[in-house]
């Protein structure tokens, strides 16, 4: 089914625009039934917006509408972690708007309730491509930013197992790998995200980094992150005590942290990685793999691990595999079981409206049998009610 539909999607793409919208397209009832029994009672402004742009009072009313993310909140608490074609659109429409969608809103409701006491809970997002699984985890993470948490933001943990540039045989553990350029890139984002902590945590015990230099105990844990950033070399090993330190430190109650992987189970697939001998490169041989596994253990208390899975990470796997014993394997899904599974499905009827509205308005729509009723239930139909299908369609229109 999903073959042909993406058959069909393509040839959709190549038709002519005057001729693109037609009528007599069959589509799910449920969505059809209310696109038919709609009454114009809110403005289509008020359908497809909130004005609420704080995520911690975000709740049902707000459901199925979109939120404006402050400018300052996209630098320090998105430097990484948006997709490209939500930044796309973001460049386009001047604004950086999420929806507020039900999974997101079941995991907020969760984190208030946090029990810190208690060994940290793992959420896992999970559910089929292109339903907003990214961006579900984008809105934990502005969440847990506005709530003064500290962000541990893995924004892709693909890149952390494919086409890596400059292995170096690990210093800390000659069995293990070094990446010096993607630690000290996420480094330089784990920074403008938690600035404000990185003078507040002191290390706890003596680092050496060489002959010359090291960081003292009691030193500010901004000290190990500016030694990854100005000394590259090093900064597998400051990634490796950044966790850790955090690790040891979360259950002091002086801070809060939040976990969040995208695209967890990378960490116990397979590589694209191999040495000079052709051999292939097991994911547990990279040391900041070994340390972030580590890290979404629960043995810790004081914080939460929010997890998202991608068929899009998934190096070797069935392209519609989707659910967790299906893309972790047997070794990923026993390390982080125990988990609480939350679906992010297709689009409700609610959100399926709101996202063709607040396209219309933004003029990413400009079709002129878009606003239509028919028109509706023909991009309904071609898309399923996909977030990631419907929004590429619409970018044809």
């Amino acid at each position: 089914m999903l073959k042909g539909m993406a058959r069909l999607i393509s040839r959709v793409h190549k038709l002519d625009r005057g001729r693109f919208l037609h009528t007599g397209t069959r589509i799910p009832q449920s969505i059809a039934g209310h696109l038919d029994n709609q009454a114009p009672v809110e403005s289509p402004r008020a359908i497809s917006r909130t004005s609420e742009s704080d995520p911690v009072k975000h709740g049902e009313q707000q459901e199925g509408q979109h939120y404006n993310i402050p400018h300052q909140d996209l630098k320090t608490v998105f430097p990484h972690g948006l997709p490209p074609r939500f930044l796309m659109q973001v460049k386009t429409f001047s604004e950086a708007c999420l929806m507020v969608r039900k999974p997101a809103l079941e995991l907020l409701q969760y984190l208030k309730n946090t029990n810190f006491a208690h060994p940290a809970v793992r959420y896992i997002l999970y559910g089929e491509k292109g339903t907003g699984k990214t961006l579900s985890l984008c809105h934990v993470v502005h969440f847990c930013a506005k709530q003064d948490w500290l962000i541990l933001h893995i924004p892709d943990a693909l890149r952390w197992v494919k086409n890596c540039r400059d292995l170096l045989q690990s210093t800390h553990n000659k069995q293990r790998l070094d990446q010096p350029l993607e630690a000290s890139t996420w480094l330089k984002n784990f920074k403008t995200s938690n600035e404000r902590f990185l003078s507040q945590i002191k290390v706890q015990e003596k680092y050496v980094w060489n002959k010359r230099e090291s960081t003292e105990k009691g030193s500010p844990l901004g000290e190990v992150v500016e030694q990854g950033i100005t000394r590259v070399r090093n900064a597998t090993d400051a990634v490796g005590i950044v966790l850790k330190e955090l690790k040891r430190q979360s259950s002091s109650g002086l801070f809060h942290v939040l976990v969040a992987v995208d695209g967890v189970n990378a960490l116990w697939g397979r590589t694209t990685l191999r040495r000079e001998d052709k051999s292939v490169i097991a994911p547990e041989e990279l040391a900041l793999i070994h340390n972030l596994r580590k890290m979404v253990k629960n043995d810790w208390n004081g914080g939460a691990i929010v997890l998202t899975l991608s068929q899009t990470g998934s190096l070797f796997k069935p392209r519609t595999a989707y659910l967790p014993q299906e893309l972790l394997g047997k070794e990923g899904f026993d390390a982080l079981d125990p988990f609480i599974p939350i679906l992010v499905s297709n689009y409700s009827p609610k959100e399926f409206e709101s996202c063709i509205q607040y396209y219309l308005e933004n003029n990413w729509l400009q079709h002129e049998k878009a606003p239509t009723e028919e028109g509706r239930k023909e991009l309904l139909f071609l898309s399923n009610a996909n977030p990631g299908q419907l929004e590429r369609l619409c970018a044809y229109l």
